[in-house]
């Protein structure tokens, strides 16, 4: 029985260049000119389609009334902190 995972071994080429195996582009169905979002988690590179990323924000803050700004709580948490900081000087 062969190791399928040693199939998937690349090589960290020149400028950082990475190609995926054949094998993978095509049971992920991944065309040339495709783009993928790098990102790192723990020890490792994760590489996604940008749609996948996109959903799965869109369900993280899917619960978020429309009402809500999150850009204004971000905003305000921030004047707060600062006003704290000022107090302490």
């Amino acid at each position: 029985m062969t190791d399928r995972r040693s199939g998937n071994e690349v090589q960290l080429g020149a400028q950082g260049r990475v190609v995926i195996p054949a094998e993978l582009r095509k049971a992920l169905n991944l065309k040339a000119g495709d783009r993928l979002v790098a990102r790192r988690q723990g020890d490792s590179l994760v590489l996604e389609r940008r749609e996948a990323v996109e959903r799965r924000l869109q369900d993280r803050f899917r619960s978020v009334p429309g009402e809500v700004s999150l850009v204004q709580e971000l905003l305000d948490e921030r004047r707060e902190e600062a006003d704290r900081e000022a107090e302490t000087d």
